[in-house]
């Protein structure tokens, strides 16, 4: 019977009639109009007929291909288009199979107009919002025409740009397609991915590289016109922004894999170029991981990569938290370390290990410490100050009882990674704003950042004066003080000053002596060279600028002229170049001191003294001794009492300004223990010591009365004088305890915490016999057999009570 109707085209199908007549006799004509609104209204009438007439159109549409009739070819993809344009039903989804066989067939042509025009049409499919599900329908095939199309290598160089260009479009309309449905395919799948990202990824790098050939100028229009990489990069862009924080890492693994397949890391402009598309995300951290023995310089170029993308806001990116970040790259800054000093990356060179170049592991190490600055300049503030105590937290601070290793090089490993581990934290801490010092410099921070600046490592201390200064500088002074002179009109120097707030009073009143402690040992180091007195003027500047009061300038002035004693006495027996500096120091900063409390008698003294060592005695004055070639004087035993600031002075004219005069009388004594870490917690020494006296104060032996002593005016006055000497003993009674049970050996402890608990029992003993003794017997005592009185206890209601008792 069909094949009688295949003769007789008055017995066809209505649907086939509609279909061939929109076909003209001459191809070239296009297609019939007027015929093809009457099969979209019957498509529309009959919908249930749409699925016959795809595979009318299919039938057509191979037949014709074969026969190489592309003219109706065209014809056949333009009509399929506008039916999908028109038709929403319930029946759609079998037409589409029809559609996507036919797109199929035309990709799997070898001729390039076929290709694109299959594109084409899948690319207007993609945009079409289907309004039923489909549960069967794959992609596979597509993803990987359209990946194989963008690698074109076709010899006309136009017809491969449009290959290409299709090629990119077909998979952009790919993950518009499924990415937002959850019933087809999963694009995200590795298998995917690995074929999507990777195309996208030629054609920019591909193109990247003609660019650098620098094509004439004719050649230029045309290439703005049709440009694959500007459309690969809109796609990849298209494509990372659809993903969740789920399917991120298969969209990110395939660039990793590319970029090491092709060695792009190393000249890492390619990189780059990526990951400002892509902004930066876990994977790269991850991946940072895993070539963790790979050449310095590769992993150089990936630290790089990161500390380019980070300048993007970190607002809304894809990734980790923020600690986990950091912990990577410190992480990788051990590691880099421990490279360097074992020479291979397996600890041990041995034959056939690869031997590591120094320089490139320091090429590394500083790519590292600048991408932690690059991280942390985009965290707010909150977020800086924990990256802060986290870095802090991993500086390793010395112990007895962890003795540092040596390398190869000399160099012990924990001072590399003390100094690796500051270098960050000054990155870190670089632009930090903070208006509460409470916050920024909390006591656990600031104890462990103060504890390393006593290390005799000279470097170590100038990164830790160098941080201190960061933080502490709110308002921009710092540059101001890089260089130490005697300026007789600070003015000049355009100092942005604001009154000291209620909370750095707090911050100094908490804090100030520990400060002060540890800015007058560093002052007795002899290894300091120029930067560290330089550093220590600009900390003691910009204390009295942020964080001074009134007290805290007294207190300041005390510690400068004890540093001038420190010179003087020369107890440590300091280099002549050393006691020079202590000298010009002091006159750089009460010079500058005495400009900024503006009291006039005080300037004048000061300026004095300066006068007078620009004459006779110059090598005590920074424009002398902190140059190139300092001059220095090989006599300073016999330094008069005109070159010196003298304390009574300046506390009779400050004293007469309402400064505490009588605070500044007293000389400044540091605390020369670790006792105020030890302040908030007491040690087990500080415990038992603490028990022995309340024993030994409450004990029934100790019981004499002493005699009360007059207390008159002479007796209050001695008591506050003698009060500093009284501290002073007791910080070194505890520190003799503390040192005790640090170093003494561990029988020893035992036995005097053994001849402690014995003291302690019986004293206990005493209490409970007390406490637990009967009452004595209201009438008297009985004496036992061998002749001892003993208390005898008589029952409550066989008591006899006195008349009185008695109600």
């Amino acid at each position: 019977m069909y094949g009688v109707c295949g003769c007789c085209g008055a017995l066809r199908p209505r649907y086939k009639r509609l279909v061939d007549n929109i076909f003209p006799e001459d191809p070239e004509d296009g297609l019939v109009k007027t015929n093809m609104e009457k099969l979209t209204f019957y498509a529309l009438s009959a919908p249930e007929k749409l699925d016959r007439i795809g595979a009318y159109l299919s039938e057509r549409l191979i037949r014709d291909v074969g026969r190489h009739r592309y003219g109706s070819v065209c014809i056949a993809m333009e009509a399929l288009d506008q039916l999908l344009m028109a038709c929403h039903c319930q029946s759609i989804n079998l037409f589409v199979e029809s559609f996507l066989k036919m797109v199929a067939k035309l990709l799997e042509s070898e001729k390039p107009n076929l290709q694109i025009l299959g594109t084409n049409s899948f690319v207007k499919f993609a945009n079409i919002e289907e309004d039923t599900p489909s549960y069967h329908r794959s992609y596979d095939f597509f993803v990987s025409r359209f990946s194989e199309m963008c690698h074109s290598s076709h010899d006309d160089l136009e017809i491969k740009t449009k290959i290409r260009m299709s090629g990119i479009k077909g998979l952009q309309g790919v993950v518009r397609k499924t990415v937002n449905d959850e019933l087809q395919a999963n694009i995200w799948d590795p298998q995917h991915m690995d074929k999507i990202v990777p195309s996208l990824l030629f054609n920019l790098q591909h193109v990247e590289e003609a660019e650098s050939r620098s094509p004439s100028p004719l050649q230029a229009p045309e290439k703005e016109k049709e440009n694959p990489a500007e459309l690969a990069e809109r796609c990849l862009r298209e494509l990372l922004g659809r993903a969740a924080f789920g399917n991120i890492k298969n969209a990110i693994k395939p660039v990793l894999i590319h970029l090491d397949n092709h060695s792009l890391w190393e000249p890492k402009v390619f990189a780059i170029r990526c990951f400002k598309i892509i902004m930066y995300s876990i994977q790269l951290l991850s991946h940072l991981d895993a070539n963790s023995r790979s050449a310095a310089t590769v992993r150089a170029g990936i630290v790089e990569v990161l500390s380019e993308a980070a300048v993007i806001a970190a607002t809304g990116s894809v990734g980790p938290t923020v600690l986990e970040m950091f912990n990577t790259l410190l992480r990788q800054l051990r590691l880099s370390i421990d490279y360097a000093l074992t020479g291979s990356y397996d600890g041990a060179v041995s034959l056939g290990t690869k031997i590591i170049k120094e320089h490139e592991e320091c090429m590394f190490q500083e790519a590292v410490i600048k991408t932690i600055g690059s991280f942390a300049s985009t965290l707010p503030t909150y977020q800086r100050s924990e990256v802060i105590l986290f870095i802090m937290s991993k500086v390793p601070l010395p112990s007895l009882h962890h003795p540092v290793e040596a390398g190869r090089t000399g160099e012990n490993r924990n001072r590399l990674t003390q100094i690796m581990l500051l270098k960050s934290l000054l990155q870190v801490s670089t632009g930090f704003q903070c208006n509460n010092m409470m916050s920024a410099l909390p006591s656990n921070f600031l104890d462990r950042l103060l504890s390393t600046a006593l290390m005799d490592d000279a470097e170590i201390r100038l990164f830790v004066l160098e941080i201190l200064i960061s933080f502490i500088d709110r308002h921009g002074n710092r540059h101001k003080f890089s260089s130490i002179s005697t300026l007789s009109d600070i003015s000049v120097l355009k100092l942005k000053v604001d009154k000291c707030s209620r909370q750095d009073t707090v911050f100094m009143k908490k804090h100030s002596q520990q400060l002060y402690r540890h800015i007058y040992l560093s002052c007795k180091e002899e290894t300091n060279l120029q930067s560290h007195y330089e550093a220590l003027y600009g900390l003691l500047a910009l204390i009295s600028i942020e964080l001074a009061n009134e007290e805290v300038v007294v207190d300041l002035i005390r510690l400068v002229l004890a540093v001038q004693d420190l010179a003087q006495v020369n107890e440590e027996n300091l280099p002549v170049y050393n006691r020079c500096a202590l000298y010009a120091l002091g006159a750089a900063y009460l010079n500058l001191i005495s400009q900024l409390t503006a009291v006039p008698a005080f300037c004048q003294h000061i300026l004095e003294v300066i006068e007078t060592r620009k004459k006779e005695a110059p090598y005590m004055l920074p424009e002398d001794v902190f140059v190139e070639r300092p001059r220095l004087s090989q006599n300073l035993d016999g330094v008069v009492i005109e070159f010196l600031f003298r304390q009574s002075k300046i506390s009779e004219v400050l004293g007469g300004s309402g400064y505490n005069a009588d605070r500044l009388c007293l000389p400044y004594i540091p605390q020369l223990t670790d006792e105020d870490r030890l302040s908030k917690r007491k040690s087990i020494g500080e415990t038992i010591s603490l028990q022995v006296e309340v024993e030994s104060r409450n004990s029934p032996e100790k019981e004499e009365r002493v005699p009360a002593e007059e207390i008159t005016y002479e007796t209050l006055k001695k008591a506050i004088v003698d009060s500093v000497a009284v501290e002073e003993q007791e910080r070194e009674r505890r520190r003799q305890v503390v040192e005790k049970f640090q170093k003494a050996p561990f029988e020893e402890i035992a036995a005097h915490c053994g001849a402690r608990a014995s003291l302690l029992q019986s004293k206990l003993n005493q209490i409970f016999e007390i406490t637990i003794r009967p009452p004595p017997s209201p009438s008297g005592t009985i004496t036992a057999a061998y002749g001892q009185p003993q208390n005898h206890s008589i029952p409550v209601y066989e008591m006899k009570f006195p008349d009185l008792c008695v109600y």
